[in-house]
């Protein structure tokens, strides 16, 4: 598992330190005993759980980086904590805020939060239009809900001059088409995921 992740990591450029790796692995341990319980995700093998969920959210990492880290991210929809808990661990610079309308989720990523000792991630059990909380410079979704639903949800979270960054699996042609005339895309990034044979991309949008 640790030889598959690492070289992962180099496929995809990411210079991460043998710590970094042993709180990804660690995240993916407690992502499988919490399952049990909580069904935090469908997916059940461990060997898919790496290469759909911890490898699928590490692909995000480079093309955020190459945008800029941002002070303050936040992950909508976070579920089991991807890609948030992903980018909290490889970006320690940034502060990310994992938010969840299921209360047992957000629960699970404060738990990663304090057994990992990650002081920069944070999970809120709250729907994401009530939350109250200072605007961000990214917003992530990844299988959260339409491009539509999630930059209606959130537009009131972006700080000035900030983006968002959607993980989608196919070109979403209907969703971009879908979306009104105020939210500008200005990217759609085709992401090459090590050990999984799909089509993955990023959705970068920013208000106008």
């Amino acid at each position: 598992m640790r030889a598959t992740l690492e070289q992962a990591a180099q496929q995809l450029s990411l210079d991460l330190s043998p710590a970094q790796i042993d709180q990804l692995l660690a995240y993916l341990a407690l992502l499988q005993k919490w399952n049990k319980v909580y069904n935090l995700t469908a997916v059940r093998d461990p060997a898919q759980m790496l290469s759909h969920h911890l490898v699928d959210s590490l692909s995000a990492i480079p093309p955020l980086l190459r945008h800029g880290s941002p002070a303050r991210l936040m992950d909508v929809g976070a579920g089991g904590g991807l890609p948030g808990v992903v980018i909290a661990i490889c970006c320690p610079g940034t502060d990310v805020t994992c938010v969840d309308a299921v209360a047992k989720k957000a629960t699970f990523i404060q738990q990663v939060a304090a057994e990992l000792k990650l002081p920069n991630l944070h999970g809120v059990h709250s729907r994401v239009e009530q939350l109250a909380a200072e605007p961000f410079g990214v917003i992530t979704s990844r299988a959260f809900a339409s491009l539509l639903d999630f930059t209606t949800l959130t537009r009131q979270h972006l700080a000035p001059g900030a983006v968002w960054l959607a993980m989608k699996g196919q070109h979403p042609a209907d969703e971009i088409a879908a979306l009104p005339g105020d939210v500008a895309v200005f990217h759609v990034e085709q992401l090459n995921v090590p050990g999984l044979d799909a089509q993955r991309c990023i959705v970068w949008m920013k208000p106008q």
